[in-house]
């Protein structure tokens, strides 16, 4: 595994920016950096960190994690549905087919947990029952399992994305019953493999969302990225149930601990300017990815800083776009 010396020493070799590439179509969005080829569409994943839906910090090496992450699993649930993979030409780069995006985003959680606003926990503390149309009961705890997974899909919104039930995307329209119906199926395919997968490695898949969208044939597929640290929680399997028993919160291997210290150290909600990330931090969050792709995938992460990496995303994407 890469030492947390490397990764410090790549504190400013980072992939925040991609405004060098004369490239068509941009979109910037929270994490990802999109360009439009026509009927495909380039997806540069950076190495910016959001929450809050805010940008915290750049990480080193995230965009490689997460791009690369995405790649293990939209080849491990091919099976349960298409994606939008066409070709992975650089370490933090996705061509994918272009898709009309269905306008929901499927969250399902397995845990009653969260920090965030819209969190289960947060919501259950302020006494909501009903989430998203799944009936909770009284009396359940922090972190605890539910009995079932829970799908809690959320409208798409560019400021600020809004919870809504099964019944409700129906009854607006937003997506017909018959469609419904089949992308509840998928969704719960994706998270109980997931799930399995990340048992047998070691880890507790938490929650995570989804999103989908029909090709120009009318097919649905998987798009954007798939139980990356970024979409979703982990927690570590072998400590959980004794951190609980001692009244701790799970060992994790997300980056919840950085929303954490932002909330101890600031209103990331209202402040205009929020404080820098300390080092140590982004070191430990950046090894904390690393550590989940080697788990996920038994795979060594390895990393090419003999360049940068816009120097070397540059001459990946010249060489796939001759």
């Amino acid at each position: 595994m890469i030492s947390k010396e490397t990764i410090q020493k790549n504190l400013k070799n980072c992939l925040d920016d991609t405004t060098f590439l004369k490239l068509p179509g941009f979109r910037k969005d929270k994490v990802r950096n999109t360009y439009d080829l026509g009927d495909s569409l380039i997806f540069i994943t950076t190495d910016r960190q959001s929450a809050f839906d805010r940008i915290l910090a750049s990480i080193p090496f995230k965009g490689q994690v997460l791009n690369q992450v995405s790649a293990f699993w939209f080849e491990n649930t091919a099976d349960i549905v298409k994606n939008h993979v066409i070709k992975i030409p650089d370490p933090n780069v996705t061509i994918g087919k272009k898709c009309k995006v269905f306008p929901v985003e499927f969250v399902m959680r397995a845990y009653l947990t969260g920090a965030t606003d819209t969190s289960a926990w947060t919501q259950y503390t302020k006494g909501i029952r009903d989430f998203c149309g799944n009936i909770l009961p009284d009396g359940m705890t922090k972190n605890q399992k539910f009995k079932e997974p829970i799908l809690t899909p959320t409208t798409k919104s560019e400021a600020h994305d809004e919870s809504i039930s099964s019944a409700k995307i129906v009854d607006k329209g937003l997506i017909d019953k018959k469609t419904w119906e089949r992308l509840e199926k998928i969704v719960f395919a994706l998270f109980n493999r997931g799930t399995e997968i990340a048992a047998r490695n070691g880890l507790i898949l938490v929650d995570t969302k989804y999103e989908l969208g029909t090709d120009d044939k009318g097919e649905i597929r998987l798009i954007d990225e798939i139980h990356t640290p970024d979409s979703s929680r982990y927690w570590i399997k072998e400590t959980f149930e004794s951190r609980i028993a001692e009244g701790k919160e799970p060992e994790n291997i997300d980056k919840e601990f950085l929303r954490l210290w932002f909330k101890e150290h600031c209103d990331p909600y209202k402040d205009k300017i929020l404080p820098p990330a300390p080092d140590e931090l982004v070191i430990e969050l950046s090894h904390r990815y690393i550590r989940l792709f080697e788990m996920i995938t038994g795979q060594e992460f390895s990393v090419d800083d003999t360049q940068s990496v816009k120097d070397r995303l540059e001459k990946n994407l010249d060489a796939y776009l001759k």
